[in-house]
């Protein structure tokens, strides 16, 4: 199987612009309500683990089981909707995130709300079919800027989330902010099924399970490793045991996928020079920006003057500016792939995200350098990941697209779970002990506890611009294109071919 050309041109249709407007604003709903629920359960984490009285490690599953489960199913979820329609398994996949959040809300156990949280993460497969039902609305010379729009509005989402659910956890409680997502999420389905266009029924080829079934127990036999590392030790015997088998069955999933005549998706596809990119990027950022959110938010929280001493609605608050460049940028971003192409742009966001760590290396001695860092840092990141996005989008073919967002959104999940664990690695080794207050029965003591220190900070900061360093290089080997305007068809897109194209 071939792929399609790089950027041909597709014509406008009747009727168009208006489904186009009404795919966009739907999936402008998910990206805010996603990455809204997403974080506004961060402030209620410790609430929670008080609640059930339970560890450090149990309670760090409520995020752990929701990232594994999402990036375990993203491929599959993304095959199914090439094969079955996209609309139809959006709503499927919107079905098991509204379950699992209005369960999450009413949790008897932390178990229990750990196993909500992993049928919630099923309905993490929305974001892979959400950007393939842009790439699969728009003309090409489109997708870029629609998808620039979605994926910065993830932003809003997660300041938003930060913000407000830290005043309801605070007010009305951490359930609360389980049954306020529950709300909003059986909102966005009735919208989604009402106005979101049909799109293409599908291919109606069959999915093969079995070799599914095999990427997705490696991938989170490797997820869980990643996620208990920090807690349980990198070198205890079941931690190695699922590493070991999680990286066999990977393996195994690729060894298999070569002999089966319906594979998830083709091998050949994946070994296209921008659909190798694109992944490799993929993960690099997923580090990158994932090391960034986790170490900015220690250094917002962390007691002075070790950090700043921010309560969660002030650090959610000094978050926001970045929230807002990065909705402005994201369209943007969006037209300089189409015009310039994603060479040149993914350079730029490298460039970019460096200097946003460099900035936090050598000047955060106030909120404002820390938000100023933060929005030039995400600035950087959104510029690698919307480009990556189009790549897969104009480089597969059509009733592939949706399949190969996952496998990207996957391994996107992979480094954004790499990064966290670098960033802690760090953190807690080199770390200065605080006295903290701790009421007791016997009245206030105070307990000696390890906060990450300058030291900390600073590696972490230069690890993440080497992260970024490295996206450039990688970004070098992408064939570029670009969509021009001809002059003697006024507005139409005419597509420039890749083969053609600088680079």
């Amino acid at each position: 199987m071939q792929s399609q050309p790089v950027g041909t041109m597709q014509q406008p249709t009747a009727g168009t612009t208006n489904h186009q407007m009404r795919a966009l604003l739907a999936m402008v709903g998910v990206a805010l309500l996603l990455n809204y629920v997403e974080t506004m359960i961060l402030p209620g984490i410790l609430d929670i683990q008080n609640y059930f009285s339970t560890s450090v490690s149990a309670v760090s599953w409520i995020t752990s089981a929701f990232l594994i489960v999402g990036s375990a199913v993203s491929p599959l979820f993304g095959k199914l909707g090439d094969s079955y329609g996209k609309k139809k398994m959006f709503l499927i996949a919107l079905v098991f995130y509204t379950a699992g959040v209005g369960a999450a809300g009413f949790s008897p156990s932390i178990y229990f709300l750990i196993a909500a949280r992993a049928v919630q993460g099923v309905g993490f497969a929305i974001v892979p079919l959400a950007l393939a039902i842009i790439a699969e609305t728009f003309p090409k010379e489109r997708i870029a800027t629609a998808q620039g729009i979605v994926s910065a509005t993830f932003a809003i989402g997660a300041a938003a989330g930060l913000v407000l659910g830290a005043y309801i956890v605070q007010d009305l409680g951490w359930q609360w902010a389980f049954h306020s997502a529950f709300i909003l999420s059986v909102m966005l389905f009735v919208v989604i099924w009402r106005f979101l266009p049909q799109g293409h029924t599908g291919t109606g080829k069959k999915v093969d399970y079995e070799t599914v079934i095999l990427l997705m127990v490696g991938v989170s036999l490797m997820l869980f490793y990643l996620s208990e590392g920090p807690y349980e030790g990198w070198y205890s015997a079941y931690g190695l045991a699922s590493l070991a088998a999680g990286v066999a069955l990977t393996v195994g999933f690729f060894v298999a996928e070569a002999r089966k005549s319906n594979p998830l998706i083709h091998l050949s596809l994946l070994k296209i020079r921008n659909v190798l990119v694109a992944n490799g990027i993929g993960i690099i950022s997923g580090i990158g920006m994932f090391m960034l959110f986790y170490a900015v938010v220690f250094l917002a929280e962390d007691p002075a003057p070790l950090g700043f001493g921010l309560d969660p609605i002030a650090a959610g608050l000094t978050l926001g500016p970045a929230a807002i460049a990065m909705l402005v940028a994201g369209p943007a971003i969006g037209r300089l792939v189409t015009r310039y192409g994603p060479k040149p742009t993914m350079a730029l966001g490298g460039l970019i995200a460096i200097a946003g760590f460099v900035l936090f290396i050598f000047n955060r001695g106030s909120t404002t350098d820390l938000a100023i860092a933060t929005a030039v840092s995400m600035i950087g990141s959104i510029s690698l990941i919307i480009p990556i996005v189009n790549m897969i989008s104009v480089s597969l073919p059509r009733d592939t697209v949706a399949t190969g967002l996952g496998l990207n959104t996957m391994l996107r999940n992979i480094g954004g779970a790499i990064g966290p664990v670098v960033a802690t690695t760090i953190m807690s080794t080199y770390s200065t002990v605080v006295n903290i207050p701790h009421q007791t029965s016997q009245g206030v003591i105070r307990v000696p506890v390890p906060f990450p220190n300058a030291t900390a900070f600073d590696y972490v900061f230069y690890f993440g611009a080497a992260v970024m360093f490295a996206a450039i290089v990688l970004s070098f080997a992408t064939k570029n294109y670009v969509f021009r305007k001809q002059a003697s068809t006024g507005d139409r897109p005419v597509g420039e071919e890749a083969g053609h194209s600088s680079g």
